[in-house]
């Protein structure tokens, strides 16, 4: 057993419980946060160029899991590019097949017509594998959602043979003005292609397959997080909400198009009905005049890449939260007049820019093993005098030893200390910083969502009676969501309902059906290339009309 170092001082247990109250958000902080994200909120959907972009998807529908047929994806966002086919069973159930390909740099920094012939010979080379034959969607009749359209007895929208439809899930900024049309304003993650900025990527692929004389119709330009939110609504019948809780974050939702009035008197706000919008509420507060900063944040954001931008991102997203967690232990090591952890003592790990992943502090919640029924004892440990006690280590219960053991073997494996260096206090002192970082990630997770819910007039903030659901609409609130955190974090979706709880009340928290919305840059793509047939089908089948 190691030694237990020196006596933990009441000075030292002082500095922890100051840095506890500023990562603790009360009842107040929350919905001051949620009324402030809804003032963004507002702004973003009367006017481009806000911070909280609120970006129109031009995706008018959602799928309910009765829709039939083979639909492809295109996933471009980084070193490699994904090929995906999706069959839809009409029974909510979908077959997946996919093939991965290398981008090369010379591709990633050439023309851009070698970059999209590429994207189409990978398709083409993928479609050359397959054993499966194509068949053109098929769509179900007497779909209740108000956002689907009606059935047309003729599906196919291409001559024959019929065209495969693609959605392209391109992880760069684009100016969207349809959902088959976006604009690249710059290249980001390594690409700087040439000729491809200020272009449509939309028509610079549809032009590489039509050189190659490919049935293959690019009809539909999507972002991941509105993937997730198709993807959930045709696994589950119904979804309104797709949210990322992952390396980074983002939303997405069903909005009425009347309420995003940067449209102006475009086609689409006269068509009026609902709209997706990508709300990217990474960037809420970028001014920070709400977030609850803390030295640790500013510490962060100071050394980032991207200085005073994508705050929100910054509190709550998985490429972020080990950072600030070892930038809290660092002030613990470095404090004054004597450290509070490891002796004083630091590892390469701990001493390197981001050198402490979100996934070390899964490591250390599952190694506590913080379950519901260990709650209580949780708490004792976690109280305000109980690691300055000279008789704390002889206190502990047999459980919390071998608990506090687990997590000091992780400690020593994950950051490289000698085990000699950390003691059962060391694991105790960390687990508790890991827990309250984490914490304040999902309970702020649960702002975003708490706002959503207020914003479609499924939830009064602060609860209250609850608006009745309007005609055709479900009483259970779909929310789709994807990414490490949501998935795989301990008791991250446990804290997220306590804070949508407390914002929107018991009764529309029990109705929040949360479910993992799986791959929305490649399902969700193909769902949407979906989307985009119906929504062609339905403005065809409409008498025209004069402006």
């Amino acid at each position: 057993m190691p030694p237990t170092g020196a006596l933990y001082s009441d000075s030292a247990e002082a500095i922890l419980e100051d840095i506890e109250r500023q990562f603790h958000l009360d009842a107040d902080v929350l919905v001051s946060l949620t009324k402030a994200y809804l003032d963004e909120l507002a702004e973003g959907l009367g006017a481009y160029g806000n911070a909280l972009a609120m970006i129109p998807t031009f995706v008018t529908g959602v799928p309910d899991g009765t829709e039939t047929g083979t639909f492809l994806a295109l996933d471009l966002g980084g070193t490699n590019l994904r090929v995906c086919e999706v069959q839809l069973h009409g029974d909510q159930t979908f077959d997946l097949r996919q093939q991965k390909y290398k981008v090369s740099e010379e591709l990633k920094t050439g023309d851009a017509s070698a970059l999209f012939d590429y994207l189409a010979d990978s398709v083409d080379a993928f479609l050359t594998d397959s054993t499966t034959t194509a068949a053109p969607p098929g769509l179900p009749s007497g779909i209740p959602s108000s956002l689907s359209s009606p059935a047309i007895s003729s599906p196919s929208i291409d001559t024959d043979p019929p065209a495969l439809h693609l959605g392209l899930t391109f992880s760069f900024p684009v100016e969207q003005k349809a959902l088959d049309s976006g604009v690249l304003l710059t290249w980001t993650k390594g690409f700087s292609a040439k000729n491809a900025i200020g272009h449509d990527v939309v028509q610079l692929l549809q032009h590489a397959f039509d050189k190659k004389h490919m049935h293959v119709k690019c009809v539909a330009l999507v972002n991941d997080t509105v993937g997730a939110l198709l993807s959930r609504s045709y696994t589950a019948g119904g979804c309104i909400l797709g949210a990322i809780f992952g390396t980074g974050t983002n939303g997405a939702y069903v909005e009425d198009v009347a309420k995003i009035t940067k449209l102006g008197n475009s086609p689409a706000a006269a068509r009026g009905g609902q709209m997706i919008v990508n709300t990217e509420w990474g960037a809420f507060n970028n001014t920070r005049s709400h977030l609850p900063t803390t030295p640790f944040d500013n510490k962060l954001d100071r050394e980032s890449i991207n200085p005073r931008f994508q705050a929100f991102e910054k509190f709550i997203s998985g490429m972020y939260l080990g950072e600030i967690t070892r930038n809290v232990i660092l002030a613990l090591v470095d404090a004054a007049p004597q450290p509070v952890l490891f002796g004083g003592k630091a590892t390469d790990v701990i001493n390197k820019h981001y050198g402490l992943d979100s996934a070390v502090m899964s490591n250390i919640e599952e190694a506590w093993g913080a379950s519901d029924e260990l709650k209580a004892e949780s708490a004792k440990i976690a109280a305000p005098t109980s690691l300055s006690s000279p008789r704390w280590e002889s206190s502990l219960s047999p459980t919390e030893g071998v608990r506090l053991q687990r997590v000091r073997e992780v400690l020593v494996a994950k950051l490289g200390f000698a085990p000699a260096d950390v003691s059962l206090r060391d694991a105790a002192v960390v687990r508790r910083v890991v827990t309250m970082v984490a914490e304040r990630a999902a309970k702020l997770s649960g702002c975003a969502v708490a706002a959503t819910l207020v914003q479609i007039e499924r939830a009064v903030l602060g609860g209250g009676p609850s608006p009745s659901p309007r005609k055709g609409e479900d009483t259970k609130i779909g929310v789709g969501v994807d990414g490490s955190l949501i998935e795989f974090y301990p008791n991250y979706e446990r804290t997220l309902r306590e804070s949508l709880r407390l914002l929107v009340g018991e009764e529309v928290e029990r109705r929040v059906d949360i479910g993992m919305a799986k791959d929305g840059s490649g399902v969700g793509a193909a769902l949407c290339a979906l989307q985009a047939i119906k929504q062609e089908q339905k403005h065809r089948a409409l008498p025209s009309r004069k402006l």
